[in-house]
């Protein structure tokens, strides 16, 4: 009988080794946290604006004539920051009105307006267009008033008309777009006009803004 129990004790320990083994085993390794998800910023672009208007007295925005054009150069050039992804331009389009003193008491100030621009690669690619119509009979119907001019209360002639937002889609890749005027049909005392010349404000535009998620940084 002895050797019955010594071979059941033998038998109970070698069913007991791989159990001890397995608790044993080291525990597997928690996977590595994740890397924080990159956020959108929201940032004003630095601008190359060919003909700077001036600041609003009422929005104290900085507007900016939009050229009618095909190079890109001549354009109002705006920088996109280094960028993951597709980022998103935004911007408010004006009609372009010369506001005159003597059309209001001549009681001829009607003026009507439809400007066509078009948002580009430095390479000529067109991204988008945008337009905007406006009519001006009074200067309520104007979007705001420029200072620093010689005018009434020292406001420049010129004015924003109407507002029409815009946005676009910028690829990864772009790193600078322009804003170039396409076509301007408008309604004046002075008369009927549809013709663009290369280098003639077509419109408008304030409130740039760029949304985009930063690039990594480049090691």
């Amino acid at each position: 009988m002895r050797w019955y129990f010594t071979a059941l004790i033998v038998a109970v320990a070698l069913a007991a080794a791989p159990e001890a083994a397995q608790k044993r085993r080291p525990l597997p390794k928690k996977p590595a946290p994740k890397a924080a998800e990159v956020q959108p910023k929201t940032t004003t672009p630095e601008v190359k604006c060919p003909s700077l208007i001036g600041m609003g007295v009422k929005t104290v925005r900085s507007f900016c004539d939009v050229p009618a054009g095909r190079d890109p150069n001549e354009g109002v050039v705006i920088a996109i920051p280094p960028h993951t992804g597709t980022a998103t331009l935004t911007f408010d389009l004006h009609a372009r009105h010369l506001y005159s003193e003597d059309e209001m008491k001549r009681g001829k100030p009607y003026a009507r307006y439809r400007a066509v621009i078009g948002v580009l690669t430095m390479k000529g690619d067109l991204l988008t267009r945008g337009a905007v119509e406006a009519e001006f009979r009074t200067a309520n119907d104007l979007f705001d008033r420029i200072g620093g001019g010689s005018g009434p209360g020292g406001l420049k002639a010129v004015a924003p008309a109407g507002r029409e937002p815009v946005i676009v889609e910028i690829p990864a890749n772009v790193e600078q777009v322009s804003l170039l005027g396409e076509t301007l049909d408008a309604i004046t005392p002075a008369g009927h006009e549809t013709a663009v010349m290369a280098g003639r404000p077509v419109a408008i535009v304030s409130n740039l803004l760029v949304e985009y998620k930063p690039a990594p940084a480049k090691r």
